[in-house]
């Protein structure tokens, strides 16, 4: 089937009622654009050829999009109606000769099982046209779509064309359509604009192909997006449904309602995910980890076995059995070893700690590769920035810094180091020394401010 399919996405539409600079189907969706939402559904019939129709800000479509294989690009100058999008692929498909599938970019909720009941609908009763179609309570204002007993459709009459009767026809037309390429070119090419719009509609071709099937599908599938308010309506359902698989394949949700779940993560069973939790990007959660409550974790791998609470990790690895937070921050490719913990207000940017390595309180390691069994002791700094470049802090196995130390980089201790408390490092520290920068005590007795002394 693959070999014999092609895809044209509509998504050359300005979507005025966002109101917004974005081309409406670059406004994300649960980790993805809206186009790349319908680009997803396409995940069990692999087509041959995927094809986007771009017309409004074409540039910036084609360059959030630059990275999907295989993706061409057709324009369209002049937004005139479906059927003119449809129209301006016929070049690109001179020598095609299969099916072609019609999607349209702001429709995000279709589901991969549909399309590929669709096309196998559609393969095996060798239709000339298959049209998604959806059963409304309240079908006000959509055009009507009228079938057969077996499903074979005979009329689509626009709203407000229909009779009194034909309005009582719960069934409308979802605008997605699998056509026989063959079958389409006879009729495409000659479409016109005879309305008041004057736009070409792709429905003034079904009149013309024999035959025609419906097939009835879920609303909510067919939702399309047209503003902000049924943005987040569309959100929330792709978010129950991504949860509730989630939940189904083996994950703990508590408080599901309060957890958001890009599209783009992978959660394995085992998991628990508390309250107050956010998973985004291109993140990876792995069996017997515990995350939350009042979580936000972004294109990181977080591995079997750890907790994160209350903390925010961005692009950033944490290995097996970790502890994380309460309220750490990990940013910047930070690599947390096995068996490590990050404690109350700590903060890792571009630093890789060995296994079983502890920092934890109140500490920040920029630009900085600790060994493992390391121990960092509270309010620990490395001071990476000079004001004009960042600079590296190396630390060796089974160091340790007193609180309130100050590693000035670039600078490097060894292995077995101790720091006293309140040292400021500003050279390198040779294996298995103690280095202590402070001044000696000195206690002056019955001491006041010069302001409270006797005639002060």
């Amino acid at each position: 089937m693959s070999d014999s399919l092609a895809v044209a996405i509509l998504a050359a539409g300005k979507g005025t009622r966002m109101k917004s600079q974005l081309p409406k189907v670059l406004h994300t969706l649960s980790g993805r654009t809206l186009v790349e939402n319908v680009l997803a559904s396409l995940s069990q019939v692999q087509p041959s050829r995927q094809l986007m129709v771009v017309g409004y800000q074409a540039e910036s479509v084609r360059s959030a999009l630059s990275a999907i294989p295989n993706l061409e690009f057709v324009e369209q100058t002049e937004q005139l109606g479906t059927g003119h999008a449809v129209q301006q692929v016929i070049p690109a498909l001179s020598d095609f000769t299969g099916n072609l599938l019609v999607l349209n970019g702001d429709v995000p909720l279709i589901r991969p099982e549909t399309i590929e009941q669709m096309l196998a609908l559609h393969t095996q009763h060798q239709n000339a046209a298959t049209i998604l179609t959806a059963q409304l309570d309240d079908p006000t204002g959509y055009g009507r779509v009228f079938c057969t007993e077996n499903s074979l459709v005979t009329e689509i009459i626009e709203h407000r064309d229909c009779t009194p009767k034909q309005r009582e026809n719960q069934r409308i037309n979802a605008g997605i359509y699998c056509f026989s390429w063959t079958a389409l070119m006879e009729i495409l090419p000659y479409l016109k604009a005879d309305n008041d719009q004057q736009e070409y509609y792709l429905t003034d071709v079904i009149k013309d192909l024999s035959q025609v099937m419906a097939m009835d599908v879920d609303p909510q599938e067919i939702l399309g997006i047209n503003n902000r308010k049924q943005l987040a309506e569309a959100d929330m359902i792709l978010q129950r449904r991504l949860k509730d698989d989630l939940m189904l394949s083996g994950v703990t949700m508590i408080n599901p309602d309060s957890i958001t779940i890009d599209a783009t993560v992978t959660v394995e069973p085992d998991v628990v995910i508390e309250p107050q939790t956010h998973l985004r990007g291109q993140t990876v959660i792995q069996s017997g980890c515990r995350i939350g409550p009042g979580s936000l974790i972004e294109d990181s791998l977080i591995e079997s076995g750890s907790t994160v609470a209350f903390s925010v990790v961005n692009n950033s690895t944490v290995h097996g059995t970790c502890r994380i937070g309460p309220y750490a921050h990990l940013r910047g490719q930070a690599v947390v070893g096995e068996g490590c913990r990050i404690g109350n207000f700590v903060e890792l940017k571009n630093a890789t700690l060995g296994s079983q390595t502890n920092a934890a309180h109140l500490s920040y390691l920029g630009d900085a590769t600790l060994g493992e069994k390391v121990n960092i002791g509270a309010g620990t700094i490395t001071a990476n920035y000079d004001g004009f470049k960042k600079h590296p802090t190396v630390i060796g196995d089974r160091t340790k810094t007193g609180s309130n130390s100050v590693l000035v980089a670039p600078v490097t201790l060894g292995t077995g180091v101790t720091v006293g408390a309140g040292a400021v490092v500003t050279r390198d520290v040779a294996d298995d020394s103690l280095i202590v920068t402070r001044g000696e005590r000195r206690v002056i007795a019955n001491w006041k401010p010069k302001h409270q002394r006797p005639g002060g």
